[in-house]
Order: structure tokens, then sequence, then C-alpha cells
């Protein structure tokens, strides 16, 4: 049984890189993306994806920090991209929860990104929370021909119908775990399998039984067994599925 991380924040995990690599092996995970979040962890990112052959790394500027966006990132972007371990953009995107002072910048630095990556035919990873139809509407409005995906997805079943009916990609990471996730397992249970990923955002939301802990790639599979649970379906099933859609989406 094989399983991608399709999203796992490695440079922040507490500890060394190999550790954590080896440990994700051992669990059947057999490749591992970094999502990039702003320019000044470009390089950790790319070092660690340039060490390990089954690693590897995304560029974007994190919706919170849109604020340093400067005329400097596209090309910076567009240059560091050429490293054939790049397999995307992200994570980029729309993020309301927390500061809603700047949303505008926010939007402008997303379209830009989007540009970005349409001009160098590589998908995205989206962060999205607390701002589906704004980000809906841009990703309608913008985006050309690159593929979309949904990083820890956080709508319902009727948010999801809309991405998959236009072919975009959604990747559930171990929230689908936690008891009280009751509209999260219901858009696993009726997600395509074609257009699902898994993921795991370390270091963040650890899936039970690790909640509240830091979370690692190697974890991926308690995610991978709550989805095949909720679908009543073999766990293989799961894993053959989503590390399908992340070699073809992601052209690893």
């Amino acid at each position: 049984m094989e399983l991608i991380d399709t999203h796992a924040h490695i440079d922040m995990l507490e500890g060394y890189a190999e550790y954590y690599i080896a440990q994700a092996a051992e669990n059947n995970v057999s490749k591992i993306i970094i999502p990039g979040i702003e320019a000044e962890g470009f390089p950790v990112i790319i070092e660690i994806a340039e060490r390990f052959k089954n690693i590897f790394f995304e560029l974007g500027l994190f919706p919170s920090e849109a604020l340093k966006w400067n005329d400097d990132y596209p090309e910076l972007i567009k240059e560091l991209a050429q490293n054939p371990k790049c397999v995307g953009i992200g994570e980029i995107g729309l993020d309301y929860h927390w500061d809603k002072s700047f949303i505008d910048k926010q939007k402008e630095v997303f379209i830009k990104q989007i540009e970005i990556a349409n001009s160098l035919n590589l998908p995205i990873t989206v962060h999205d929370r607390d701002a589906h139809e704004d980000v809906l509407e841009i990703i309608d409005k913008y985006n050309d021909n690159s593929e979309i995906i949904f990083h820890c997805f956080s709508g319902d079943a009727d948010f999801m119908k809309e991405i998959t009916k236009r072919g975009y990609y959604l990747a559930i990471g171990g929230v689908v775990t936690f008891k009280k996730a009751e509209v999260l397992k219901e858009v696993a249970r009726e997600v395509p399998l074609d257009k699902l990923l898994l993921e795991t955002d370390a270091p963040y939301l650890a899936p039970v039984p690790f909640r509240g802990k830091e979370n690692q790639p190697a974890y991926i599979k308690y995610t991978a067994e709550e989805i095949a649970k909720i679908k009543n379906i073999p766990v293989e099933t799961i894993a053959e599925a989503t590390t399908k859609n992340a070699e073809k989406v992601f052209r690893l």
C-alpha cells in the first residue's frame, strides 16, 4: 500500500527532516510535497527536496502574508520553479478567519499567483478559510489552465460538489478523524474517489489518536483508514486512488 502526503510543512517540524522522512517511509508514505508560504522559507524547502529523492516542493505566498508581496516575487517564483522538484504553486488563496483588514490585498496577491501558475503550467494548491465564494469566483475568472487542489478542505458537501464538477481536487487531512467533524465526514463519504487527495498539513491537525500533538507525514495512514471506514471500502482502495490522483495532478 502506497500513500502520498500532498501537503506537509516538514520545514516546521521539531527535529531533523531525516527522521520524519524515515518515519513516513516506514508507514508506506512514498512521496511528500512541502508547500511554500513565504520567500524567506523557500531555500529551506528547496534544500530538503533536493536532498531526498521522493520529496517535492511548491512555491507561494500564504494569504496571511500577503502584505509581504513585492515586485520581486513573480520573477523569484518563476526562477525557482524551474527546479524539477517544484511541482506546484502554493499554498495560496484567501484566509478571512484571522484578519479581514487586508482582504483586497489578499485577493490581488492570489490573482497574481494564479497568473504565475498559468504561465508555468503548474497546479495550484489553494488555502481557503472562511472565503469559499470569493475563492471560487477568483479561480473561475482568472484560472486558465492550471489544475486546482483545495488543501485542507473545509467546505460542506454542496461546496465539494461545486468544485469537483469543475474538475478540481480536494485534499482531506486529520480533521476527518475528529469525532465532531460531521460535515467533513459527509464530504469524505460523498467525494468522488478520482478527485480525492490525502494530506497531513504537518505539523498541524494531527489525527486521532495523536490529536493535539505534533503531526507528521507518517500519520497520514490514520486519515486513509478513517475515509475508508466512512466510505465502507478497503483502505487499499483509498490508497490506490489517492496515490494515482496525486501522481497525476502533480506529475510525480
